[in-house]
C-alpha cells in the first residue's frame, strides 16, 4: 500500500492542509520581501515540527511523508525535499527566539542560515557571525570563509597603540579592524617563502586579500613611491580605509617582530602624512604584518610612538600538530597512488556531489522565488 494513502498521525491531515494554505500565502505575499517570507516560514514549520514531534510522538518518518505531501502539492517549487525540512527543524532548534529570527536572520538568506547550522557551533558563535554577515553584507562563501578561519577568535587581536594615539571614537573602530593573525593560506606558499614573492602573491590574489583584510579597504598601491629628501622610499602596500578616512600603510616582514620596525613605520607615515594626506583626510594608520611577534616587545617598540601602528602576525597555512605531520603521506605519495597516466581529477565525481538533492530543492541553493 503506499505510504500516502495510509492514514497519518492524529492531528496530520488537518495540519498539513493548514500548513499548505500558510505556504501559498506566503508566496503570495513574497515578492521583493521573498527571503523574509520564507526565513519566517521555515522557521514556523521548523519549530512545528519539533512540538509535534515532542508532544504527540511522531517519529522521524513523518519529515519524508511531509516532503512528499508538500513537494507533490507544490511540484517544481525549491525548498521542500526531506533533507531541507530537517534543515528546518535544526534551524528551529538553534533559534528558538522568534523575535531575533524575525528582526535579525530574516535578513541573511536560507543559504546563510544553513552556513550557520554548519558551520558555526556554539549559539555566541552563530549569533556573532549572523550579525556580522548583515553587517558587512557577506556572501555565503564569504561567510563560510570567515566562519572556517575563525575570525571571531582573531578579529581585534592586533597589538596596537590605538588607544594612546587616536580619538576614543576612532581607536574602537580601528582596533576592531585590525586583527591577528591574518590567514594567508590562500597563497600556497611555503616556510622558505622571500617577502616579495609574498606581496606579489598578495597582489595576485588581491580579491582574497582584501577579503581577510575586512570591509573598508580600498587599495592604493603597491611599493608606491615616496621621494625624501631626494631618496626613494617604496611603501609595501598602501590602503585607503573609506570609514576610518585614512591611509592604511602596511609593511610586509618576513621574520618576527623587532622594534627597529616600528622606528621604520612612524617615518613612513609621518612622510605619507605630508605629501599624500589630503584635508578631508585622518592621519594615517600603520599595520605592520610580521611572521611572529613577542607582545612585550611589541608594547615596549610603540610606547613612545604618536603616530598609531598595529602589529599582527600572519599565516600562510594552518599547521598541522607535530604527531600528525609525520605520518600524512606526502602529495608525491598519494600521487603514486593512482595508476600511472591518471590524475586525480579523471575519477568518477563522488555521486554526492552530482545529486539532484545537492542541486535541486535541500536548501543548499537558494530557495526559488515564488
Amino acid at each position: 500500500m503506499a505510504e500516502d494513502t495510509v492514514p497519518g498521525p492524529a492531528g496530520y491531515a488537518e495540519w498539513v492542509a493548514d500548513l499548505k494554505d500558510r505556504i501559498r500565502h506566503a508566496r503570495l505575499r513574497a515578492g521583493l520581501a521573498v527571503n523574509r517570507e520564507l526565513v519566517l516560514l521555515y522557521w514556523q514549520v521548523g519549530t512545528e515540527i519539533l512540538e509535534r514531534q515532542n508532544r504527540l510522538g511522531w517519529g522521524a518518518r513523518v519529515i519524508d511523508r511531509l516532503a512528499a505531501d508538500l513537494r507533490r502539492e507544490f511540484p517544481g517549487v525549491a525548498g521542500w525535499s526531506a533533507r531541507n525540512l530537517k534543515y528546518m527543524r535544526a534551524f528551529a532548534a538553534a533559534w528558538p527566539d522568534r523575535d531575533f529570527v524575525q528582526d535579525v536572520l530574516a535578513q541573511l538568506p536560507w543559504w546563510h542560515q544553513i552556513a550557520l547550522l554548519e558551520k558555526a557551533g556554539d549559539d555566541g558563535t552563530r549569533r556573532w557571525y549572523a550579525q556580522a554577515a548583515i553587517q558587512h553584507g557577506w556572501s555565503r562563501n564569504v561567510l563560510v570563509h570567515q566562519i572556517e578561519s575563525r575570525l571571531h577568535l582573531r578579529q581585534g587581536r592586533a597589538a596596537t597603540n590605538f588607544r594612546r594615539t587616536l580619538p576614543a571614537a576612532q581607536s574602537d573602530l580601528a582596533e576592531q579592524i585590525f586583527k591577528d593573525p591574518y590567514q594567508f593560506d590562500f597563497l600556497g606558499l611555503g616556510e622558505a617563502v622571500r617577502e616579495r614573492d609574498l606581496e606579489r602573491g598578495l597582489l595576485e590574489h588581491l580579491r582574497k586579500f582584501l577579503i581577510e583584510l575586512g570591509m573598508g579597504f580600498a587599495f592604493v598601491g603597491s611599493q608606491h613611491p615616496l621621494e625624501i629628501g631626494g631618496q626613494p622610499f617604496y611603501l609595501d602596500l598602501l590602503f585607503y580605509h573609506l570609514d576610518l578616512r585614512r591611509f592604511i600603510v602596511i609593511d610586509l616582514k618576513m621574520g618576527d617582530f623587532i622594534p627597529e620596525y616600528a622606528g621604520k613605520m612612524n617615518f613612513y607615515l609621518a612622510a605619507v602624512d605630508d605629501l599624500l594626506r589630503r584635508d578631508y583626510m585622518a592621519p594615517s594608520i600603520g599595520l605592520i604584518l610580521c611572521k611572529a611577534r613577542n607582545g612585550l616587545v611589541v608594547e615596549y617598540a610603540l610606547r613612545d610612538i604618536a603616530s598609531p601602528i598595529g602589529v599582527a602576525e600572519y599565516r600562510l597555512a594552518e599547521a598541522l600538530p607535530p604527531d600528525l605531520a609525520g605520518r600524512l603521506p606526502t602529495p608525491e605519495q598519494i600521487l603514486a597512488e593512482f595508476r600511472p597516466g591518471e590524475r586525480p581529477s579523471e575519477q568518477a565525481p563522488d555521486p554526492a556531489e552530482t545529486s539532484g538533492e545537492e542541486n535541486g530543492d535541500d536548501g543548499a541553493a537558494a530557495p526559488e522565488h515564488p
